[in-house]
């Protein structure tokens, strides 16, 4: 990958750059960041420049045999680690390189749920494990192929396991001759100190507004939507991109959440004993649709953090406050109406069943009852009166 591919991140790019100007390259490096602003690409860039013999001051060459091997993601001294979940496919992670460098060619921008996607896995279990400690001694005790570096990029670190962990720890201890260690990590928290204490931490910053803007108007967005949908992914490009796609799967979050509390304002509210009994009806329905096996986890996750965060836009709508609010066209058309009903007297306590819900879900309790006990304590909360 080359510098001039990845979006935005100038500071950081120059900061790369200058290491190999002035000979002076950690041989372990942290890239730490929130999701989808360039961390991995950065690091391929990065390993991509160290081994390019033709290298100018700004960028490789993008055209001799290193840089057309590393643009396939195959040189010899590119080595990658990241979390797998153990199958009868294998327990390694060079048993799953190919899905690796795919979603890499592919994607360029991806996070650890379309990572666990591409292994055809939903969970969040999914790990780095002791066996991949000795795979990276071995990788890195084999002759270099060319005159630059081995580079060992672990993507996600915070995934390994103790034992992993401390024999990482014991190889960035004894560094082997111009072998550097690019680690892409969201979580820097979670890994030991003593591995923190023996990196350089690069810290990518989230992306600027009009870098995204730029980038989604590139892919065919028009302004306007592209404004709202920067504002709303909070400096990440994937975020983004996962916005801006509008496909049936990513609109069914707001047609569950607009039918979860039409129905409850309606049995909660209305005197109409007829509309009363329907709306009941749909909600039973609405919750074993979502309780359904094939939504998964996962989704039924996501909705409720995407609910959570409806109602807080609702709310800070109520309070006449547009300028705070993060919402796409359809969305916004919802709220002129729905947000009256979100106000000081229930905003907590919808706010607390969402979250309890996902806590539910997340500790694999019984979906039915959980969507089902949601629906009734809506009928109750979307009635409360303001304070």
């Amino acid at each position: 990958m080359l510098f001039r591919e990845i979006i935005g991140q100038e500071a950081t790019k120059n900061q790369l750059r200058q290491t190999v100007r002035d000979g002076r390259i950690p041989h372990a490096q942290l890239f730490t960041g929130i999701s989808g602003i360039g961390k991995l690409q950065l690091a391929l860039a990065y390993a991509q420049y160290l081994n390019c013999p033709h290298r100018t001051e700004e960028d490789s060459c993008g055209t001799c045999p290193t840089c057309l091997q590393f643009e396939k993601l195959q040189h010899p001294d590119l080595h990658f680690v990241f979390p797998i979940v153990k199958t009868d496919d294998g327990d390694r992670c060079d048993d799953f390189v190919e899905s690796w460098r795919n979603i890499i060619l592919d994607r360029h921008y991806f996070d650890l749920d379309d990572w666990h996607q591409a292994l055809g896995v939903e969970t969040k279990q999914s790990m780095i494990y002791e066996k991949e400690s000795g795979e990276i001694l071995r990788k890195l005790s084999l002759k270099a192929f060319g005159d630059g570096y081995k580079v060992m990029i672990i993507w996600q670190p915070e995934k390994m396991n103790a034992a992993t962990s401390n024999k990482l720890l014991k190889i960035l201890e004894e560094p082997a001759d111009r072998t550097v260690f690019l680690l892409v990590s969201e979580h820097p928290d979670q890994l030991l100190s003593t591995i923190l204490s023996r990196v350089q931490t690069i810290r990518v910053p989230q992306l600027e507004t009009e870098t995204i803007v730029a980038a989604l108007q590139q892919k065919g967005i028009h302004a306007a939507k592209a404004n709202d949908i920067a504002r709303i992914a909070n400096g990440s490009y994937l975020a983004a991109l996962k916005k801006a796609d509008e496909s049936e799967e990513n609109q069914q979050e707001l047609r569950d959440f607009i039918a979860l509390f039409r129905d409850a304002y309606t049995v909660g509210v209305l005197n109409d004993v007829t509309k009363k009994y329907e709306s009941l009806k749909r909600l039973r329905q609405w919750a074993l649709d979502m309780a359904d096996s094939k939504v998964g986890r996962e989704r039924q996750k996501y909705f409720l953090q995407y609910a959570q965060q409806q109602v807080r836009e609702n709310y800070v709508r109520n309070l006449g406050q547009p300028d705070l609010n993060y919402q796409l066209e359809a969305e916004r058309d919802f709220s002129v109406k729905f947000s009256p009903f979100i106000h000081d007297g229930n905003v907590e306590a919808i706010m607390n069943q969402l979250d309890l819900a996902e806590r539910q879900i997340e500790q694999n309790g019984n979906a039915k009852l959980i969507f089902f006990d949601l629906c009734l304590q809506m009928i109750v909360l979307i009635k409360k009166p303001k304070i």
